[in-house]
């Protein structure tokens, strides 16, 4: 009989080979000290450096240790999704590989974990990133986030997070909405906690994120909204999208009646528009309907991407046998 994994380490790596044996060292001593059972999952997101050949050297010393590695690199979002897919945790705790994430907060997280919450947020509240570049960008898309979504949380871009298995599991992941977990597991009603934790000056190699993705979190943003109120309500949404068709073609069913009495003909082309508008309305006020009975039927983890672009990896770098 297999051993149940208490706790899952999700780490992606793209271009991290400097930091990888540092990281790992800092996660053993944190880990074993905790006395749990433990997996460390380290996602090779289509790095160009040696960062597989170094993660697969540690794998095969060190059970506890599995690689996954992405046929390309598809970003961050992809391998946290690639790295929970592959988990076999009660508890999945997620961390960035370059080193400014400190191990010794998982234990406040889990123990926060344990007071009942489902999701508990790192909040990086000394931040050693540069200051306009990734600071006050970040500061404002938390506050923007913050209104929009409704979740109270200081960090939402912080990737050293805790979560219970299976709210991770059911989370919808794609694009880059890796920094709007907590936003996706509230899709469930996960209650969600925020803790302060350390941050570090980045030692080896240059972050591979700057301005040029802030526009791609307004999008998320837009997405994540969407996807989590229409999850919730579709019938809403679909009626709010049905309103300004039905009131337009109720006023010029009427326009049309009018303008037939006032001129004694009739104006069909009118009136069959406005016909065909009212008909549109009540087609999509049904397919709410429907909607709201799938969305009550259907498992929310269904949202996930499919893991069809990463491969898992024994402790020897060959892939596993089928049914493994």
């Amino acid at each position: 009989m297999s051993q149940t994994i208490v706790i899952s380490v999700v780490v992606p790596l793209y271009n991290e080979a400097d930091n990888i044996e540092l990281l790992y060292k800092s996660l053993k001593q944190v880990l074993k000290g905790m006395d749990v059972s433990y997996e460390v999952l380290l996602v090779d997101d289509g790095s160009e450096d040696s960062t597989f050949k170094v993660s697969s050297a540690i794998a095969a010393r060190d059970r506890h240790v599995r690689i996954i590695k992405l046929r390309r690199n598809f970003g961050q979002t992809a391998a946290f999704a690639a790295g929970i897919d592959h988990s076999r945790g009660q508890v999945l705790v997620t961390m960035d590989g370059d080193l400014q994430n400190d191990p010794a907060d998982i234990p406040s997280l889990l123990d926060k974990l344990g007071e009942g919450y489902d999701v508990v947020v790192g909040w990086r509240y000394q931040r050693q990133d540069a200051l306009f570049t990734r600071r006050i960008p970040s500061m404002l898309a938390n506050r923007l986030i913050g209104k929009v979504m409704g979740i109270n949380i200081h960090d939402n871009g912080c990737s050293l997070k805790a979560f219970r298995g299976e709210i991770a599991r059911g989370m919808p992941l794609y694009s880059d909405m890796h920094r709007f977990m907590p936003a996706s597991a509230s899709i469930s009603g996960a209650r969600i906690a925020e803790i302060k934790v350390a941050h570090h000056p980045r030692r080896y190699g240059v972050s591979k994120y700057g301005l040029s993705r802030i526009y791609k979190v307004f999008l998320d943003l837009l997405g994540t909204k969407t996807i989590v109120s229409f999850a919730l309500r579709p019938l809403h949404w679909f009626t709010l999208l049905a309103t300004p068709f039905g009131v337009l073609g109720v006023a010029l069913m009427f326009y049309g009646w009018w303008a037939a009495g006032k001129q004694g003909t009739p104006v069909l082309p009118v009136a069959g528009t406005g016909l065909l508008l009212i008909m549109l309305a009540m087609l999509l006020v049904l397919i709410g309907l429907l909607a709201e009975l799938i969305s009550g039927t259907t498992d929310k983890s269904q949202l996930r991407l499919p893991a069809i672009c990463a491969r898992r990896l024994d402790e020897s770098g060959k892939r596993p046998a089928i049914g493994d």
